[in-house]
């Protein structure tokens, strides 16, 4: 199912986009990764056919990669969205620049991402490569939390896009899943970028997190929500 597959993971610099570009390049797929900025770019695996760098803050710079990507003969037969932001805190004390960030880089950049590569995915469809997207709304978009009300909002507004998006893309022969794993240990959390995270206990680990992901796509899941992520 992957094997031979073009994918281009968003956030491959983090622990969790790491992790799917090791069992990506495991299962013989051409894997291309991103990071936000040169600093960051240093964690990129050094054996991907592609390292690039996109800000999702930076809806100008999100153009600037997909145009960069469209131009080029390689096909896009798989999107991951890895990249994302968290923060924590009530309503009443998350200030409303936090929340326009979450927006933009959980949501907003992400969608704009999928759609201007939409062309290179119907291109995908067309020559029978079976495209796929995958973003990460997470166990927090099925059940919103209080003290993490602007970080909830940002991922229910994936996975709402998603909803309907996914039912658009099937149509063009693209498949589009979401998964909603619970919280994964990958460092995330102690890096907000406002307040301070609640003790989650242990979480999952993003080894089995991502497996199950590409088990997903390999069997043509529509959908994974937490509980597909039971160990």
């Amino acid at each position: 199912m992957l094997a031979g597959k073009s994918v281009l993971v968003i956030g491959a610099s983090g622990v969790l986009g790491a992790e799917f570009c090791a069992q990506l390049m495991v299962s013989g797929a051409i894997v291309s990764g991103t990071a936000k900025n040169a600093e960051s770019s240093r964690n990129l695996r050094t054996d991907l056919a592609a390292r690039l760098l996109v800000d999702l803050e930076s809806p100008a710079g999100i153009s600037a990669l997909t145009n960069y990507l469209t131009s080029l003969p390689t096909p896009v037969d798989g999107i991951i969205l890895v990249a994302g932001l968290v923060a924590f805190g009530s309503a009443g004390e998350t200030p409303s620049a936090i929340t326009t960030r979450l927006m933009q880089v959980n949501a907003l950049g992400q969608i704009q991402l999928v759609q201007e590569l939409l062309p290179k995915l119907q291109e995908s469809a067309s020559a029978g490569r079976a495209p796929f997207v995958v973003s990460i709304s997470g166990v927090i978009s099925e059940k919103p939390m209080a003290g993490l009300a602007a970080y909830s909002a940002s991922k229910t507004a994936l996975h709402g896009y998603y909803t309907a998006a996914s039912k658009e893309f099937k149509k063009l022969g693209i498949a589009w899943v979401d998964a909603r794993p619970g919280h994964t240990e990958t460092g995330l959390a102690g890096r907000a970028i406002f307040g301070t995270a609640p003790n989650f206990g242990a979480g999952l680990v993003p080894e089995h997190v991502v497996s199950r992901i590409l088990q997903g796509i390999a069997n043509a899941e529509a959908d994974l929500p937490s509980a597909a992520f039971q160990q």
